[in-house]
């Protein structure tokens, strides 16, 4: 047994792609490798469940390709930036590698991994325009999309309705009006993640959206962060931190509602949350006390941070053929609908629907309208690391706004001058 966990039945939906794989065969570049590697992370939260789910795709992928033999490796989150870019950069790696956007520019750039258009002539037409554009690079695709996430707002009812507010804060200015309210009761309004390690994709990166501004400058070359709209929208931040309207627990929080001031109510609304995330609250706060609302609106726009999964080829893959083969059969129907039923997360097609059993999921559906993939940058993910202590700075007084970001932006600035 591969992936290391106990074998599970397989849906029988996911033995019936044989012939249409055969379309998708192309040259393995010269390998007879009739193996493949793939590097899987935790996108089902529950590892038993997660464990049964990928190993009954080894079982159904080997069925449908005769003689190939699919190993999927089940991979931490944390360091995988590092791990990949060590692998890749050895010229090893697995042949296939969950990737998502703001990870494509890089490695596409330095050559790692290779375009999958071929693996996706079937099925090209029926992705959502943002799932396909999120992986583009020079007009060529560099990730198969197999899932879409999406964050919307939740709110605590019952702390809303204790502090005498009927009507749920979406904007910007309706979360500064109710915040004192809250705080008479001892209760932050909104939770947030402030630790270095909780992407800012999840944090700071909204709410510098919904003010209208960026992260870069449109040719990349230099960033945008600090401009007024980043001022105004960290500063929205620190006047609710120092307030008491943000929690001081958000300071080493990972994106996290379990363990955390909005998951213990201790914080009345969030604004990043997943749907997983939402029937957690529903199971510990009960369902009664669980509201999810649209995206928050800023003074600009209404945004939610969302992006797809997908997987990509290593370009130095000893069997193309086989990986791509693999990328095709996760892309059809059967594979899209079966992986959401089993992450929790939504499907990248149009003509897939991933039907779901909790009550929040069309509220989380209609979120996709307003669903922003991220600014994808070679620079992108190494930049988080620059600008996170620095939003920590001005949130602890240490500096203001304006001084935290220009100061994240000089460094910034300074990397992608390096990469040029």
């Amino acid at each position: 047994m591969k992936t290391g966990f106990k074998r599970a039945t397989a849906p029988l939906a996911l033995f019936m792609l044989a012939a249409s794989l055969s379309a998708c065969e192309e040259s393995n570049g010269g390998s007879n490798s009739k193996k493949v590697t793939v590097w899987m992370y935790p996108v089902i939260a529950d590892p038993k469940a997660g464990a049964a789910y990928w190993d009954g795709i080894e079982k159904a992928f080997e069925k449908a390709q005769p003689g190939t033999s699919l190993t999927i490796e089940q991979q931490p989150w944390e360091n995988r930036d590092q791990k990949i870019a060590t692998a890749f950069g050895g010229g090893k790696g697995p042949d296939v590698v969950l990737l998502t956007p703001d990870q494509i520019p890089q490695f596409s750039a330095s050559g790692a991994i290779g375009p999958v258009d071929g693996a996706l002539k079937e099925s090209i037409g029926k992705f959502l325009p943002a799932t396909t554009d999120a992986m583009k690079q020079n007009g060529r695709i560099y990730g198969a999309p197999i899932y879409q996430t999406v964050t919307t707002t939740i709110y605590n009812k019952k702390l809303l309705a204790a502090a005498g507010i009927t009507t749920p804060p979406a904007t910007w200015d309706e979360i500064k009006a109710a915040a004192p309210k809250l705080k008479q009761n001892g209760v932050a309004l909104l939770d947030y993640s402030a630790s270095n390690e909780a992407s800012l994709n999840l944090n700071f990166y909204p709410l510098l959206w919904q003010a209208g501004g960026s992260v870069f400058q449109k040719d990349g070359k230099k960033v945008a962060f600090n401009a007024p709209e980043g001022v105004e929208a960290l500063t929205f931040l620190t006047d609710l931190y120092k307030a008491g309207s943000v929690p001081k627990s958000s300071m080493t929080n990972t994106n996290l509602l379990a363990d955390q001031a909005l998951g213990k109510q201790q914080a009345a609304m969030g604004y990043s949350v997943v749907l997983s995330d939402a029937d957690l609250a529903a199971k510990t706060w009960g369902p009664e006390n669980v509201l999810v609302g649209g995206p928050l609106r800023g003074p600009a726009k209404e945004v939610a941070f969302g992006i797809p999964g997908a997987l990509s080829v290593n370009a130095k893959s000893k069997n193309t053929a086989g990986a791509e083969n693999f990328l095709a059969f996760m892309t059809q129907p059967q594979q899209i609908k079966s992986l959401g039923r089993a992450s929790g997360y939504f499907s990248p097609r149009t003509d897939v629907t991933v039907p779901s059993e909790s009550p929040y999921a069309k509220q989380y559906q209609a979120a996709l309208a307003n669903v922003f993939p991220g600014e994808p940058n070679p620079a992108a993910r190494q930049l988080m690391g620059l600008l996170a202590p620095e939003v920590q700075a001005a949130l602890t007084g240490k500096k203001s706004p304006k001084e935290a970001l220009d100061a994240a932006a000089k460094a910034a600035d300074d990397l992608l001058a390096r990469r040029r």
